[in-house]
């Protein structure tokens, strides 16, 4: 936990150097503008679509058409703010996605440069494998999502799929790229599964404080400068180890 915590609070440090928050905070802003403006124009459609299915469910369906217009326009409301409310994920996803494929490698220079010169680069990883990684963690991620829809009508169900979800593309995308210019294949396959339990819990952490507003524009710049300072630190100390108390998968 101390590693976690001295993780987060350097990486709130290197949001403070000049340059690195607006580099890591545009593909936020940009993500939010591109997801509310496609909910804007399609949302009201999606719903409407949703109520034509409706009366085709087994027990739901019946009670559906025996209502009327209030049950219309009830499930009506309830399917656009689910709808909505599905748009949060998508945003972080959408920002995290650009954060690890554009923003975060470009910044990771200069924080290796401040706080890892001593790390010798071993080139593990590349720019190819970060968008292949960031690429299967994606389909993977809305393939789950897919699959979990009809349990977001559980209250409460659909913050804890997405915090999950979110925490293991957290841990998939930023463990490559925190590594992928330092570590070498062996260190880049072997450390996220040293340290699996860490990096999924501040993944984690990262996916709830996305459902923070405000915060949730910063969250995936911190989030991935904290994979960044969490597993450059641990490949040092692992490199500073005799090898026999290196510890294995």
């Amino acid at each position: 936990m101390s590693a976690l915590l001295q993780a987060a609070v350097r990486a709130l440090r290197s949001l403070a150097e000049p340059g690195v928050l607006w580099h890591l905070l545009w593909p936020a802003l940009l993500s939010a503008v591109v997801w509310i403006v496609l909910g804007a124009l399609f949302i009201g459609d999606l719903a409407a679509a949703g109520e034509i299915l409706l009366p085709g469910l087994p027990w739901l369906g019946k009670w559906f058409v025996a209502g009327g217009a209030w049950a219309h326009l009830a499930v009506s409301g309830l399917l656009q703010i689910l709808l909505w409310c599905l748009l949060l994920p998508l945003i972080f996803v959408s920002a995290l996605l650009l954060v690890a494929t554009v923003a975060l490698p470009l910044m990771l220079e200069r924080v290796a440069a401040l706080d890892y010169v001593d790390l010798q680069r071993c080139a593990g990883g590349s720019q190819w494998g970060s968008l292949r990684t960031s690429l299967r963690a994606l389909a993977s991620f809305l393939a789950l999502l897919l699959l979990s829809l009809p349990l977001w009508l559980i209250p409460g169900a659909g913050l804890v799929i997405s915090v999950l979800l979110s925490a293991r593309l957290n841990r998939t995308c930023f463990s490559y790229d925190a590594l992928m210019n330092h570590a070498d294949t062996d260190e880049l396959a072997r450390l996220p599964q040293i340290y699996k339990g860490d990096l999924t819990l501040l993944g984690a952490i990262s996916g709830v404080l996305a459902f923070v507003p405000i915060l949730n524009f910063v969250v995936p710049a911190w989030s991935g400068l904290a994979f960044v300072h969490y597993l450059l630190e641990a490949l040092r100390r692992e490199r500073a180890r005799p090898l026999k108390d290196i510890p294995q998968e």
